[in-house]
């Protein structure tokens, strides 16, 4: 077994996981997963540039990680740093800030990097299982970017995905300027992000299961289970029709951030831009006409870790398109699992 920490910074949440890995079975002991909503991308899409009070936030949960790394005795770290990071001027202070306090540089991966480690993660456990049907697509609203992967069919072109910079943070900021947003500022969401879907050269026509990763999704996961509080369990693999989701999506954007935060599921900091998410998710289930989502709270955190396990070391800067496919899917056993948001 390898003890390894993986790291995901995006523009919205800074997460962790600590796992102990065995490559020879393909199965995961998770001992800590952790999720701090510290809004790094807080005004990139306006300045270009981290703000100082997001750097401290990030800098205040970042110290905090550290202490659960090395209490847990963690043999091998991966920091990977996602939208807001490739959009700054100062990246180097964010940099010089993470080698302080866990001793290793954050990698800034492209898009295509990011959705071939979220593809990954959300998929162990699924590819070769016929409950899922192939090809399979991966959705991954972030908070300035939406990573969207798709799976061939048996002796397809492999997985392909692509990155559209579209995400929660970066399309209210950019549009959603009352509360709640007017009909003109949705359409203005739902243009942009139409315009992105437009732009994707995937196959989606022919995708036969979608599977949701990260906060966005999960989170209007647990509104259509109505769940009384988030429960992680309850939504993994949970399978949401796509009409009960879109009247999820309508019901959220027509909400003021006061009763967003009242929803017992809520996490209080996603409220206010979680309208933008939910947006992209409308446009992209009615864009592939498939009757029902996957939730999955696995996702790129779980892709990160597994790019530390000693057999995956030089899969660690694949590109997302492949002529082959990807390592034989394994279980999960969770052990002693603690999970936190801050």
């Amino acid at each position: 077994m390898t003890r390894v920490a993986a790291i995901d910074c995006g523009t919205n949440s800074l997460r962790l996981l600590v796992v102990d890995l065995d490559p020879a079975t393909g199965r995961a002991a998770e001992l800590l997963r952790r999720t701090t909503i510290v809004r790094l991308g807080q005004d990139v899409d306006r300045t270009g540039r981290f703000a100082p009070a997001a750097v401290a936030r990030t800098f205040e949960a970042l110290d905090g990680y550290a202490a659960d790394v090395d209490r847990l005795g963690v043999q091998c770290i991966r920091f990977v740093a996602t939208s807001a990071a490739r959009d700054v001027t100062n990246r180097q202070e964010l940099t010089d800030g993470v080698v302080a306090r866990v001793g290793v540089e954050p990698e800034v991966i492209t898009g295509d990097e990011e959705a071939w480690l979220t593809y990954d993660g959300a998929t162990r456990g699924l590819r070769g299982d016929p409950a899922f049907p192939e090809p399979l697509a991966v959705l991954d609203i972030g908070g300035g970017s939406t990573e969207l992967v798709t799976s061939g069919d048996a002796g397809g072109p492999g997985i392909r995905g692509e990155s559209m910079d579209v995400g929660a943070v970066r399309l209210t900021e950019r549009h959603l300027h009352d509360d709640p947003p007017t009909a003109r500022q949705v359409a203005a969401v739902e243009a942009d992000v139409e315009a992105a879907l437009g732009r994707l050269r995937l196959p989606l026509g022919e995708v036969r299961t979608l599977v949701g990763v990260a906060g966005t999704i999960t989170t209007l996961a647990a509104m259509a289970l109505g769940l009384g509080r988030y429960d992680r369990g309850w939504i993994h693999r949970a399978r949401i029709p796509t009409a009960d989701l879109v009247r999820c999506v309508d019901r959220i954007v027509r909400m003021s951030v006061a009763e967003r935060k009242a929803l017992p599921f809520m996490h209080p900091r996603r409220a206010d831009v979680i309208g933008g998410g939910a947006l992209v998710l409308g446009c992209v289930v009615r864009r592939l006409g498939l009757t029902e989502l996957v939730a999955s709270e696995h996702d790129i955190l779980d892709g990160i870790a597994w790019s530390l396990a000693p057999s995956q070391v030089e899969r660690a800067g694949s590109p997302v398109e492949l002529a082959g496919s990807l390592a034989e899917p394994g279980g999960d056993q969770r052990v002693n699992r603690q999970e936190q948001v801050t």
